[in-house]
């Protein structure tokens, strides 16, 4: 038995690819910090169903093997897969991420905008939880199979995944929505596709940052007041090996929209080689490794007004520590 409490509970510990998955992708770089490389990457959500004795997101039913992998290891029956016995050979976006920000940030039924869609976890997630989503992506092939996927698993709530360049969002998207949620491109630390669009196509950094600005604009000019919104971003380095502070320039970019950082998290993701990797780059030149990515929340108007349209959330806790986890127990 499990006891609930409202507004509060225990920050957990969340884990796992944090790009998506994509048919066709060429790695530059290494990857993201939870790259194809990085075979031992799983699914750290242990402490999350210890803490909440609330099962986090499963799809429903019997799910082809593709689609299991697609969703980072899950399986009908709620349980975890390892991603080391299964690797994809591409990063997943983290469907526990996707449950706490929806269930902590959005409202009950709300309208979710993603402007750099990519595979489909954020869409089905948001699904299963009851609100919907529209996401832009320029890749027909991606789009199509995320659609595939969407009509096995949530028939009845299917994402709304459009075809097309976020620069021109407004001609895709007329409806104010409830949070924006999207993790972009790292600009060149993965190739995505060969379209001149496509962002992480861009020569120059500036190039790329100036049109993800104007992306950021048109997403949160969709938003509606006294409302969340979250980027998930890591920091990329240059040729030279320098940061470019490409987390620095997410915010920056949100704030001159009028959208100011309420929180900044750190998704702590899976080690893998990230060891080897950093022990040759460190005896070469001094570069530290990175395990982490910022999940960045943003508020656009009245915090308080913001959490009041997401309304109560529920924490589920143990009625006694017995039924704890040992790395659970308090001191």
């Amino acid at each position: 038995m499990a006891k609930k409490t409202k507004m509060g509970g225990t920050p957990v510990p969340l884990g796992g690819g944090m790009s998506d998955k994509l048919a066709n992708r060429k790695q530059k770089m290494g990857g993201n910090p939870q790259g194809a490389d990085d075979g031992e990457g799983g699914l750290l959500i242990d402490g999350y169903r210890r803490q909440s004795k609330k099962p986090a997101f499963r799809p429903n039913g019997d799910l082809p093997e593709d689609v299991q992998k697609q969703l980072g290891g899950y399986m009908a029956n709620g349980s975890v897969i390892d991603r080391a016995e299964g690797t994809t050979g591409t990063s997943i976006f983290d469907p526990v991420l996707c449950e706490l920000m929806y269930t902590w940030f959005c409202p009950p039924s709300g309208l979710i905008l993603d402007p750099f869609a990519g595979g489909s976890v954020r869409g089905i997630v948001a699904a299963v939880l009851g609100r919907y989503y529209v996401g832009l992506d320029l890749r027909p092939e991606q789009v199509e199979e995320n659609r595939t996927q969407a009509e096995r698993i949530t028939p009845d709530n299917i994402p709304a995944w459009l075809v097309g360049n976020s620069l021109k969002l407004p001609e895709f998207v007329s409806d104010e929505v409830d949070f924006v949620f999207s993790c972009p491109p790292y600009y060149d630390l993965e190739i995505y596709s060969d379209d001149s669009d496509d962002l992480s196509t861009y020569e120059t950094y500036e190039q790329f940052i100036e049109d993800y600005r104007a992306i950021i604009a048109h997403s949160l000019s969709l938003l509606k007041d006294n409302r969340f919104a979250c980027f998930v971003v890591g920091d990329i380095r240059d040729k030279k090996g320098f940061y470019r502070c490409f987390v620095r320039d997410t915010i920056n970019a949100f704030q001159d929209c009028g959208a100011l950082l309420y929180n900044d998290a750190v998704l702590i993701t899976a080690v893998g080689s990230l060891p080897i990797r950093v022990g040759r780059q460190f005896g070469a030149g001094r570069k530290l490794g990175k395990g982490h990515q910022n999940v960045l929340v943003f508020c656009k108007g009245d915090p308080k007004a913001a959490t009041e349209a997401v309304g109560e959330i529920e924490i589920w806790e143990p009625e006694d520590t017995a039924t704890m986890h040992e790395s659970d127990r308090p001191d």
